[in-house]
């Protein structure tokens, strides 16, 4: 029954194979109409947007048959002041084997055959020092058992990167000489230091990125890296069926612009010897650190320094070391002990409260409820004013504060303390004041509860030695550019006149008796010069730590403040020792002793004295609303003299406009967000003074012609609505 109608189904429906086999080709033959004019509708869209998938068919093409390459920039070359090289470009290599039979040309054989084995890991021991049974190891590793490659290449190691080019030549020679293939070199960029251990902290180093540009890492490489790296360029050209350039197809050229080159006021002579010297009292002393500058008093210019422990910038050797990373001149900051001295003498002799003759009974003295006491505990009984600089009695000191009062903090200020040096280099501390509190007010006077930095003390320092003006550390010498020849020069900076010349001589006279004075003398005899009077102050620092002071013979940091000649000083040296594990008496002599009669040989041996001038202008950023001490930094790193006004963290204005060129070396006032105090403009011209009064909106007047010689508003005063009164000479 059911078959029947299924039959009947059929019939009606007309589902005869005939019938089926035309539906199907008509099905057939109308599908494929519709996919014939969905390709050619597609083929049309291709052809006319040149777009697949949101791919740029030119794009590609033009990808496949042009080629394009970055022109490295290259880096500034960083010099000594007198063009010895320092830091500078340069080429490093890593090796590697090729295996695959495919390198042929012709029927040259280009790789490393299985029979030149044992010759090539010989060639790789002689000037790699890579063993020979590893470097068949690594041969024979990329060797499958029947003799065929089963690798196309294979590389060595760390000891076959970091290649030099005369080593990278002697390895292709060696292999010419043989007659053998199959060694080949990947080039790199690198940076070469050749002196090694030289002033590593302060220049740093660079290392190349993932993109194989360099980048500086620390010191003046990383301060400067903006000015030192340049911009790379691009060339385009076509390329064959085989990517291979055509030659002279080169189609665009964007020319590299190489960074620019920085000299240095270091004296290369002068630095390496005092590695050398340093180097020598570290392996005597063994201490947890040392710390060595040398300045040129009537500049600021650095000449020379260092520090232990140190690195190789271009090995990195020494850099796995827990305080390597630091560079203790700028960013440490640390209670420098009797040092402090000759700023506390040098502000009572300015202040006419110093009778060096008048007498004292020495050992301790009370201030509050603190006991202060002398190094020795009064063995040498009654002292004068004088020989409590000489002698190092904190007693005389502590005297001396006492009669100064409000005036001390005054002075701790003048000699720069707890004011940053704007020096640029990273990570700079700015040390910290002594509080308000009467004992530490006290203490502060031989160098307690105060924190400094070894720049802020050569400072300081240079006041003492250069007759009141203080002097800006200085270390570069100029920035030349060789793209246009154009360069900024740098010239000394005058930051404030904290004394004046005659208490600066007197003081240094007084100094004298530390080394010259038989029994009152605390170095007596441990640093000369023939030929020379040396005006020097010890220093004897106890080190705090969590709160409370180390005890214990030798946690101590020991320092000695040298200028030299005492009369009309050349050079200030600063050196400071601390935890030596051995401290034999004059230890730092043998740096400073050695080091300063160098400087004065090199001193009598130098007939240039030609002053360079810079006529370069620069442009002025924008440094509002940036932190005060990056703002500064920059100002002087691009060739400004930065005055910050005020305490705030802030700049607020500026006294020249973003934008507008100006002559290298002024002066370019930075007005920040704190209090406003009246900076030591001694030394400036009439138009410096009227930009600040601008900025401070304050009335000024001027008495008579040239250069300011007095201000009646004092220096670190907060300005306020009073007239500013300036006499000119």
């Amino acid at each position: 029954m059911s078959f029947k109608r299924l039959r009947r189904k059929i019939r009606k429906k007309n589902l005869t194979p005939m019938n089926n086999r035309k539906k199907v080709g008509v099905i057939l033959f109308a599908t494929s109409i519709g996919l014939f004019f969905l390709f050619a509708v597609r083929m049309i869209y291709v052809v006319a947007g040149g777009h697949v998938a949101g791919t740029s068919l030119k794009a590609k093409t033009e990808e496949l048959y042009h080629g394009g390459e970055v022109v490295k920039a290259k880096r500034g070359t960083i010099y000594d002041r007198n063009g010895e090289v320092i830091a500078e470009d340069a080429t490093s290599y890593s090796v590697y084997a090729i295996l695959s039979e495919s390198y042929v040309s012709g029927k040259e054989k280009l790789y490393a055959q299985e029979k030149s084995f044992d010759e090539l890991a010989s060639i790789l021991h002689k000037y790699l020092g890579i063993k020979e049974k590893s470097a068949l190891k690594t041969l024979e590793s990329g060797i499958n058992s029947d003799g065929t490659s089963k690798y196309y290449q294979v590389e060595f190691g760390n000891k076959g990167k970091n290649i030099s080019e005369e080593t990278k030549q002697n390895i292709e020679d060696a292999m010419k000489k043989a007659k053998i293939k199959g060694l080949y070199f990947t080039d790199h960029t690198d940076r070469m230091y050749p002196n090694g251990n030289f002033a590593s902290h302060f220049i740093g180093y660079a290392q190349p990125d993932k993109k194989e540009t360099l980048v500086g890492m620390m010191g003046v490489e990383a301060a400067y890296d903006d000015v030192l790296k340049g911009k790379d360029g691009k060339v385009v050209y076509q390329k064959d069926e085989n990517q291979r350039p055509i030659p002279g197809s080169v189609a665009e050229e964007k020319k590299a612009v190489d960074g620019e080159d920085i000299y240095t006021t270091l004296d290369a002579g002068l630095q390496s010897y005092l590695e050398t010297l340093m180097d020598k009292v570290n392996s005597e002393a063994k201490p947890t650190e040392m710390t060595a500058m040398l300045m040129q008093a009537k500049t600021g210019d650095i000449l020379a320094m260092s520090q232990r422990p140190t690195f190789n910038p271009e090995t990195k050797e020494g850099l796995g070391e827990s305080d390597a990373w630091r560079n203790f001149l700028i960013e440490d900051s640390y209670e420098p002990g009797s040092t402090m001295k000759v700023f506390t003498t040098s502000a009572a002799v300015n202040e006419g409260i110093f009778n060096e003759n008048e007498s004292y009974v020495s050992g301790k003295i009370q201030v509050a409820d603190a006991t202060i006491n002398d190094w020795d505990l009064g063995k040498k009984g009654i002292l004068t004013m004088r020989q409590a600089l000489s002698w190092s009695s904190n007693v005389g000191m502590v005297k001396l504060e006492e009669r100064l009062g409000d005036r001390w903090p005054d002075y701790v200020k003048r000699f720069g303390f707890g004011q940053s040096t704007y020096s640029g280099l990273p990570g700079e501390s700015k040390g910290t004041l002594p509080t308000s509190n009467i004992v530490d007010q006290a203490m502060s006077s031989y160098g307690q509860a105060i924190g400094v930095t070894n720049f802020q003390m050569m400072r300081g320092f240079t006041a003492v030695a250069n007759d009141g003006k203080m002097l800006q550390p200085h270390y570069i010498e100029k920035i030349s550019n060789p793209n246009n020849g154009k360069e900024i020069i740098t010239k000394p900076e005058v930051v404030g006149e904290p004394i004046t010349a005659e208490t600066a001589q007197k003081v240094r006279e007084y100094m004298r008796d530390t080394v010259e004075s038989e029994n009152y003398g605390s170095a007596y005899d441990q640093y000369k010069v023939p030929g020379y009077n040396i005006s020097a102050k010890t220093g004897t620092a106890q080190i705090a730590e969590n709160g409370r002071y180390l005890t214990g013979e030798t946690n101590y940091i020991y320092s000695i403040a040298l200028m030299l000649p005492s009369e009309d000083p050349e050079y200030i040296l600063y050196l400071t020792l601390k935890q030596p594990q051995e401290n034999k008496e004059g230890i730092l002599g043998e740096i400073a002793n050695p080091l300063l009669s160098r400087a004065m040989e090199f001193q009598n041996n130098d007939t240039d004295s030609a002053d360079e001038e810079s006529n370069t202008k620069v442009t002025v950023e924008d440094y509002r609303n940036l932190s005060t001490s990056k703002a500064a930094a920059d100002a002087n790193k691009r060739g400004f003299t930065a005055v910050v006004v005020g305490d705030g963290d802030k700049i607020t204005e500026q006294s020249a406009k973003p934008g507008e060129q100006v002559m290298a070396n002024e002066h370019l006032i930075l007005l920040t967000d704190g209090k406003k105090e009246m900076p030591d403009v001694r030394g400036w011209s009439k138009a410096d003074i009227l930009k600040l009064t601008n900025l401070l909106d304050i009335d000024v007047s001027f008495k008579g012609d040239g250069y300011c010689t007095k201000q009646n508003i004092a220096p670190y005063t907060e300005v306020s609505k009073k007239k500013l009164k300036i006499t000119l000479g």
